[in-house]
């Protein structure tokens, strides 16, 4: 199959950041090594990527000083910083249609001149940002694709932790549908990519071309051979990797922890930091586990991984988590996750790699969580097949190469030169779709 000639829209690409800025580039990356890809960035992110020296074919950047500096100060006068807040989500609406149009404006020739066969939007990744590209290219000359698409996760009931960092605005996220080019951007979209079970099931009523293909991805150099030792009488080595957050729920996994932490079978590292760090430290006292656990505070990415290397388990009870990403990390890591089943993670691990705690209530998973971690650590054979069938998972299925090749089965289907290809999601849902 000949490499698709790809315009690739990703304002916030960066390979210094993390999160989704790292997420994005790592894909669009992935897919310049089998496409001719052109990358839309906008000015902040120039310097980081040309740094990185990527494979694309080209990278346009889309200068909008005035606009950058006006995001930039509400992000830290009305968020207060805050990344983790739906405020922010709520507040880029203005400032992705600014960049897109001025992207169209820069492009358009060159799209009618026939210069690209698909243009494919990876950032923004909220459904509830539209694009404007999608109405512009309504009757062509090439088709629009958008995706992975990841968000819209509920709020289960029955968690103090949810209930401490839920928004106002959660509240009104299904007026995104009245917005401008909210309907056209999905009726008009040659195709639908969705990161989550949830985001598939939100579209509903566009299941011809809606797919799957998961949000995060890991290189493939992570995948590194088993390096741990296998005593029988080693104390098991637990690892949260986080923002300390109230959905994150460390603290879940703390107290999930602190039976072996007080018996002296386990030890606990925390990585990350947040408003809740005074508050797990002062539950970790309570607990009597001080003496077994170590806040590390932030570290820097290479550093995590050599802790996942190290570490057996990572336990990440995250409440409400769209992609989960340092999941994938420690499976290749050799780490075997026990985490709640729901969003991400959920979507994601297999049985056979490790454990998933269903979503019922605070008491309920703490009570799963507990056990799965008991059972853990009173069988090394069992970890350690895990551990080995986790690996291989990744290599094999987890990679940003998959991921690459994944997005390109629905871009070929997209410009009509491949077969449609058959991506359901891990669980299907059933949501009612409000059109």
């Amino acid at each position: 199959m000949s490499r698709l000639r790809i315009l690739l829209l990703g304002p916030n690409c960066n390979p210094e950041e993390v999160c989704i800025p790292f997420v994005t580039y790592s894909h669009a990356a992935a897919l310049a090594q089998l496409h001719d890809v052109t990358l839309v960035a906008r000015e902040a992110v120039e310097g980081p990527l040309r740094r990185a020296n990527p494979p694309f074919r080209a990278i346009e950047v889309v200068r909008t000083p005035r606009l950058d500096r006006s995001f930039d100060w509400c992000f830290r006068r009305i968020c207060r910083s805050n990344y983790d807040s739906q405020l922010r989500t709520a507040l880029g609406y203005p400032f992705s249609i600014a960049f897109e149009w001025q992207a169209w404006r820069q492009l358009r020739h060159r799209i009618f001149a026939g210069e690209f066969d698909v243009v494919l939007r990876l950032v923004p990744m909220s459904p509830v940002l539209p694009s404007p590209f999608a109405f512009f290219l309504r009757k062509g000359p090439i088709p629009f694709v958008i995706g992975p698409l990841n968000g819209g996760l509920p709020w289960p009931p029955g968690f103090t932790q949810l209930d401490r960092q839920r928004e106002w605005i959660a509240g009104m996220r299904n007026a995104y549908r009245f917005l401008p080019f909210a309907r056209s951007t999905y009726r008009h979209a040659a195709a639908i990519i969705a990161a989550s079970s949830q985001t598939y099931s939100e579209f509903a009523a566009y299941c011809e071309k809606v797919f799957f293909v998961p949000e995060p991805g890991i290189g493939r150099s992570l995948c590194c051979a088993d390096s741990r030792g296998s005593e029988p009488d080693a104390k098991l080595e637990l690892i949260f990797v986080g923002g300390l957050v109230p959905r994150k729920a460390c603290d879940l996994a703390l107290r999930a922890a602190a039976p072996l932490l007080r018996s002296g079978t386990a030890r606990f590292t925390v990585i990350g930091d947040g408003p809740e760090r005074s508050r797990l430290e002062q539950l970790v006292k309570s607990l009597g586990i001080e003496k077994s656990v170590s806040f590390s505070g932030w570290v820097d990415h290479t550093e995590v991984l050599s802790r996942l290397r190290r570490a057996d388990v990572i336990v990440f009870p995250s409440l409400r988590d769209n992609g989960a990403g340092v999941v994938f990390e420690a499976l290749g890591s050799g780490a075997v996750p026990a985490v709640a089943d729901f969003g991400g993670p959920g979507d994601m691990l297999r049985p056979e790699v490790g454990y998933k705690v269903p979503i019922t209530n605070e008491s309920g998973v703490l009570a799963e969580m507990e056990k799965v971690l008991a059972n853990l650590a009173g069988n090394r054979d069992l970890l350690n097949r895990l551990r080995q069938q986790g690996m291989s998972y990744a290599r094999e299925c987890l990679t940003w190469d998959a991921k690459a090749q994944a997005t390109t089965q629905v871009l070929d289907w997209a410009v009509r030169r491949g077969a449609k290809p058959d991506f359901p999601p891990p669980k299907m849902l059933h949501v009612k779709h409000a059109s």
